[in-house]
């Protein structure tokens, strides 16, 4: 057990691991992991994101979520369980919870270009006629978190022992998930449920999670010893966290960690707030059977077997996206 308490997350450099330098690739491996045990977060630089491309995603998704509620709501389809395109106000509670979440989201996801038949799990992207834009740059951005979490995944199965490219596959194609959140202002804070928050404490579905700089303060992680850490990325940063499929692949030996967004002060609650997740899910078959190198007399096997697809689905349905 890592027995660290970080004050803050640490910040790794990527072009650590991709530089071809051994010694390099190794100490960021070894750190990644190390963090990943203990907190479930770090930050990393030099990815493959330009400030440039996610400037113009922010632009372009503030001008549609400050577009009216009437045109909003043509791109929501209610069919497709929060998996692509509008999802409103007061549709997502986080496990656990009973009041929403105070927010509302839109929804990038997989664009398969090639002949791979898991192209028919995925419905199609939705596109807002009214911004043209949003689907180049939507698409480009989507394709650079890939990228970057591909590489990520490849430090992470060195970590544990396992083939650098071991998730390659697994992830290809994969039923990832680009998610642009408005937190929207809340013009009489004193009308809104005593315990109704921007997003409640929770941990992620998928395997890691990559997360552009926000607009405004608010996220926060839940440490070991029970304190709550603020996290602000810096604009060249992306967060990047371990996910509950991972944390259950390899039996919680790499931590999904709780986190939430607080309500600013009252004074501040008439303002919006933007963040921009991007969710990695590998494909629905991949089997997230506890690694038999992450299980010991120490460590007993913590969860039932079960696959991608089973696991998210079961998601959606405790987050009130889906019905039983």
């Amino acid at each position: 057990m890592n027995e660290i308490l970080y004050s803050e997350i640490p910040s790794l450099d990527l072009s650590d691991f991709t530089s071809g330098d051994p010694v390099r690739k190794a100490k960021f491996v070894a750190d990644l992991g190390a963090a990943y045990n203990a907190i479930g977060f770090v930050a990393i630089r030099n990815h493959y994101l330009t400030e440039e491309l996610s400037t113009k995603l922010y632009d372009t998704f503030q001008k549609f979520f400050y577009s009216a509620d009437e045109l909003k709501k043509k791109y929501e389809f209610p069919e497709l369980h929060g998996q692509r395109g509008y999802i409103g106000k007061g549709k997502e509670t986080a496990k656990g919870f009973k009041t929403p979440d105070l927010k509302e989201f839109y929804h990038i996801g997989q664009h398969v270009t090639d002949n791979d038949p898991v192209k028919n799990e995925y419905p199609a992207n939705v596109w807002p006629a009214e911004f043209p834009e949003l689907e180049e740059i939507g698409l480009t951005v989507y394709k650079q978190l890939e990228k970057t979490g591909i590489a990520m995944l490849q430090a992470i199965a060195l970590y544990l022992g396992l083939d650098e490219h071991y998730f390659d596959d697994k992830v290809k194609n994969g039923n990832s998930i680009l998610r642009s959140i408005h937190y929207f202002p809340i013009e009489n804070p004193d009308e809104v449920p005593a315990d109704a928050v921007r997003a409640a404490a929770h941990g992620d579905i998928n395997l890691i999670t990559l997360l552009m700089g926000a607009s405004a303060e608010g996220l926060q992680v839940l440490r070991r010893d029970g304190a709550w850490i603020p996290i602000t990325a810096l604009p060249e940063q992306l967060i990047v966290n371990v996910g509950d499929m991972l944390d259950r692949l390899t039996n919680n030996k790499l931590k999904s960690t709780i986190h939430r967004v607080v309500n600013p002060p009252k004074e501040k609650m008439k303002t919006s707030r933007f963040s921009m997740p991007f969710f990695m899910h590998p494909r629905s078959e991949m089997d997230l059977t506890c690694l038999p190198s992450c299980i010991d007399e120490a460590h007993p096997k913590l969860f039932a077997d079960m696959t991608a697809g089973e696991f998210l689905n079961e998601r959606l349905i405790e987050l009130g996206l889906k019905k039983k």
